[in-house]
């Protein structure tokens, strides 16, 4: 098998591509994430997946690396990380009641062919109504700062929402692994033929 590589140093989706019991490395992909002017959210992840891929190219010249970004909109607008709870009460208000989605863009790039594969994955978050002591409970509990969205919906996030609509709930952590199967599959890794070679 070709080396896997996760361009990634989140330990989220390290956690899922653990999932599949297949060796692999992580690499730290160097790339601006700044968006472009009239970027749709879509384009943008899929390009910053691709990016990340190939900005660890040079290390691993021979592999199949994998690049994966995610974005959380709400009625339109990009959601980023709140950093601090003031930020987080304003976006949890905002989201009361309503649904937020998010997309992520996954690549597999086989550095030797220089080919990339790539795709977007949606995955909507339906919130209940939230009063402010709710919103105050669970941050002081969670303190999810560093989360787009203001929520870990791994933890005690999922007491904010009516409903989870996708395909994978991989996805909403941020790796969509049965998308994922798919693009190695393509790129010649059958995930449950090589369980019989790695035991991990």
């Amino acid at each position: 098998m070709k080396t896997l590589v996760l361009g990634s140093t989140s330990p989220f989706r390290k956690t899922i591509l653990e999932k599949l019991k297949l060796p692999f490395h992580c690499a730290k992909p160097n790339v601006d994430e700044t968006e472009k002017n009239n970027e749709c959210p879509q384009a943008l992840v899929e390009r910053l997946a691709i990016e990340k891929a190939k900005a660890v190219r040079d290390e691993y010249p021979n592999a199949l690396i994998i690049g994966s970004d995610q974005v959380a909109v709400c009625e339109g607008e990009i959601l980023g990380k709140p950093h601090n709870f003031d930020n987080a009460v304003i976006q949890l208000s905002k989201f009361s009641g309503k649904s937020i989605t998010f997309y992520t863009g996954l690549c597999v790039y086989d550095s030797k062919k220089e080919k990339a594969v790539s795709l977007v994955e949606p995955f909507t978050v339906h919130f209940n109504q939230l009063s402010q002591d709710d919103i105050a409970s669970y941050l002081n509990a969670e303190q999810p700062y560093n989360c787009a969205g203001s929520f870990k919906s791994e933890g005690l996030g999922i007491c904010l929402f009516s409903k989870l609509e996708g395909d994978d709930p991989n996805t909403l952590i941020g790796l969509p692994l049965i998308k994922l199967i798919e693009l190695l599959k393509q790129q010649g890794i059958n995930v449950l033929a090589e369980q019989n070679k790695h035991a991990i």
